[in-house]
């Protein structure tokens, strides 16, 4: 399948919506066990940062080379600030709302050894009159862009996200969503949602096979009124359900070093890719190959136009 041109990239803007986060990362060696507790003592000796949540999405977005447009709600406080300083340095065009009550999302992971040894979250959610600001200045956005991309985290971003899909199909502009919790029923009429095997099976309950996996993704693809879903499986790839079936997509990483984030540039990609022109299922063997390079890095990282056509 023929990957769209860089020109036609470079003219695709993505309208990136939800739950924007800051992703700190500690390292250091692990020489010791802890004498207060049996757990690994880390050294740190460097610190990091990036955008995390539908931050990292956006970012994935501009890093193949398109536009990006981050409509999201951060905390008036220092992570708030640093979030809109990596943003500011990532030539994503930012919408960002601020509520003084909010504690901006943190996502705090202590690696030692190349490995990933404890996450700390902290968070709390937006008030409702910030979040119907948002939604006002989504429709006004929303003409200048060719895709919608929904990136949900559970953090009460996209309280109104029924309104805004209703919206983006009106204009005839496919819509993505990155789904969480189990009521998937706020995504109805998306274009194609995309959970991984644990959120699914969250919604439909485990199958006993690929035939019983099949009947369970098409009912709930025809309950939601979606025109796809697409299942990432990790190790076994993808699997596309829509009008004509089901399309197994099978996973092309070459080596596994970190998982974080891959979810992110699937999306990113789909959405990039499909707000250039190509249907879905011409995109979806190219995000499939953006996966597999992003989880031979480490962290939350994205892929590049030059990394995806080689």
């Amino acid at each position: 399948m023929t990957l769209c041109s860089s020109d036609q990239l470079q003219r695709t803007q993505v309208l990136v919506v939800g739950d924007v986060m800051l992703d700190r990362y500690w390292y250091g060696p692990v020489d010791r066990i802890s004498p207060e507790a049996p757990v690994p003592v880390v050294r740190v000796t460097r610190e990091e940062e990036r955008l995390g949540g539908c931050g990292n999405v956006a970012f994935n977005v501009v890093s193949l080379g398109a536009q990006a447009s981050l409509l999201s709600v951060v905390g008036d406080d220092d992570n708030g600030q640093r979030v809109r300083q990596l943003l500011d340095a990532s030539g994503i065009q930012t919408h960002l709302g601020s509520d003084p009550q909010l504690q901006t999302t943190v996502k705090l992971r202590i690696i030692g050894r190349q490995q990933q040894l404890l996450r700390a979250d902290f968070e709390s959610e937006p008030r409702s009159e910030v979040l119907a600001s948002q939604t006002r200045q989504f429709h006004t956005l929303l003409p200048q862009h060719q895709a919608v991309l929904f990136s949900d985290y559970g953090k009460g971003g996209l309280t109104h996200i029924a309104d805004m899909i209703a919206a983006a199909r009106d204009a005839k502009l496919p819509v993505l969503i990155d789904p969480k919790g189990s009521d998937y029923s706020r995504y109805a009429q998306a274009t194609v949602i995309t959970p991984n095997r644990a959120e699914l099976q969250q919604v439909v309950g485990r199958w006993h096979d690929e035939a019983h996996l099949l009947q369970l993704a098409q009912a709930l693809r025809h309950d939601l009124k979606l025109d796809a879903l697409l299942l990432t499986r990790s190790e076994e790839g993808m699997s596309l359900f829509d009008a004509q079936g089901v399309l197994h997509v099978p996973a092309v990483a070459r080596e596994v070093f970190d998982v974080t984030g891959a979810g992110d540039t699937v999306i990113a990609t789909l959405a990039a890719l499909m707000g250039a022109g190509m249907s879905l299922r011409e995109a979806l063997p190219w995000a499939n190959k953006a996966g597999g390079i992003v989880v031979g890095k480490f962290g939350t990282a994205s892929v590049t136009f030059q990394e995806l056509s080689a």
